[in-house]
């Protein structure tokens, strides 16, 4: 058979890294997207690139008001932030295209409805091999009445031009616990409403308890064990919301930091499985189609921006004939921005150790007391590793300013199958969070 392409990409988030790949190794390439100036996806546009900008700075409003030895008061200016990120939003847009020269970009909806054949707008186009990379979209429970304004997403926060007086978050995942903290450190009045009673439920139980106290040195109220059953805008006294057991409350501004679900609409073919995760794909992503992926968000394996840009990767190296290892997602680092400590893991933590019933040391450091940990906003701070019986390291999580940069040495460990002692080797510079790590591995 006689295809279009050799390859067609259905969605231009991380996809496109793929997609230059594939065209530079010779293949001929197209890249489908509804939305050509949101090139990059929901991580460039909607999501941790611009997140990440605005919580360093509210980082900075957070720092100029907790420390008396600075002078006078810093405010957040929300139109100007905006201003500044839609222009570095569409230099690196611009720059992304530029990089997919040797991509057929076709803008609109991308639909798959049969084997090897993409419908966009009406006109169909065929491929060899087909990758869709269609994301995730902001989840809102029934019973809230989203409208954009009173009641938002995290899609709606990073368009905001001025900073509410008041805002209630509702959700302890990534999002929720990232946008509280944003809010909390510029100076909004603040609140946590989620539906279990501790925070970080799944982190080692110290890290659960210090993250908790770091939210409530910021301010922020909690409402734990608090699930929303109704949620709708009045005119006169903002959101009202109903929760499960009947108590009411009113909040100028919510927001539903309720998740994420996959996008899996595009798939119009009963040759792809889909369920409640996302688009069923096996250990390399392949769908129940042969030659047929599904990476990144939409798969439903892991909702992260560094494991989309892998997976899809991986995908084209093996079309490509290349050696591709086996992604082994656990191994991917997770993390949450909150501030000023961040949380971040990498491999087996305690509750899947404990889960599995593996057998297993650990090793945990607490900041609290160290110079430098004090003069940098880690008194709250933690390092935890575990190994297994011989000694190799098996995971770790970290609760620290920048944990997402730290993880990073427990992370190459485990990707050079190392054991603690020889980890521990390695010198570690003084002063810095990092010699937590060194003292870590050597208390393994």
């Amino acid at each position: 058979m006689t295809y279009d392409y050799d390859i067609c990409f259905i969605g231009g988030g991380l996809n496109y890294a793929g997609a230059i790949i594939a065209a530079r190794g010779g293949l001929k390439t197209a890249l489908v997207e509804r939305n050509m100036a949101h090139l990059g996806g929901t991580c460039l546009h909607n999501g941790c690139i611009p997140s990440k900008m605005y919580l360093e700075a509210a980082h900075t409003v957070l720092k100029a008001a907790s420390q008396d030895h600075f002078i006078g008061s810093v405010t957040l200016d929300m139109a100007r932030l905006h201003e500044k990120k839609e222009t570095l939003l569409a230099n690196v847009t611009t720059s992304i295209t530029k990089q997919c020269r040797g991509v057929d970009l076709i803008a609109g909806e991308g639909k798959l409805v049969a084997p090897h054949t993409v419908e966009v707008e009406e006109k169909r186009y065929t491929a060899k091999y087909i990758i869709i990379g269609t994301g995730a979209s902001p989840f809102v429970p029934e019973g809230i009445v989203y409208d954009k304004t009173h009641i938002i997403t995290s899609d709606d926060v990073l368009n905001l031009t001025a900073l509410p007086q008041k805002v209630a978050v509702y959700g302890d995942g990534a999002i929720g616990l990232e946008m509280a903290s944003f809010f909390a450190a510029a100076g909004v009045e603040t609140e946590l409403i989620w539906r279990h009673d501790t925070l970080l439920r799944q982190a080692h139980p110290v890290i659960s308890k210090n993250i908790k106290s770091q939210m409530e040195a910021l301010g922020i109220r909690l409402r734990p064990q608090s699930s929303i059953a109704f949620a709708k805008r009045t005119e006169k006294r903002g959101v009202h919301i109903r929760f499960q057991d009947g108590s009411e409350h009113y909040v100028p501004t919510l927001l539903v930091a309720t998740g994420r679900r996959a996008n899996t609409d595009t798939v119009q073919t009963d040759a792809i499985a889909v369920d409640t995760k996302g688009i069923r794909t096996d250990e390399h992503f392949e769908t129940t189609l042969a030659k047929h992926y599904a990476v990144g968000d939409c798969n439903g394996k892991l909702q992260l921006a560094h494991a989309a840009r892998a997976e899809v990767l991986h995908v084209v190296r093996r079309i490509l004939g290349k050696q591709s290892d086996r992604l082994t997602l656990d191994k991917v680092v997770k993390f949450i921005h909150t501030l000023p400590c961040s949380y971040a893991q990498v491999g087996k933590t305690k509750a899947t150790l404990e889960k599995e019933e593996m057998d297993y040391t650990e090793s945990v450091v607490p900041l609290k007391g160290l110079p430098f940990a004090h003069t940098h906003e880690g008194d709250l701070g933690v390092m935890a590793l575990y190994a297994d019986n011989e000694g190799f390291v098996l995971g770790g999580e970290i609760f620290a300013p920048y944990a997402e940069e730290l993880i990073a040495t427990v992370s190459m460990a485990l990707a050079g199958e190392m054991d603690a002692t020889l980890a521990g080797k390695t010198v570690l510079a003084h002063p810095t969070f990092s010699e937590s790590l060194e003292k870590a591995f050597l208390r393994l």
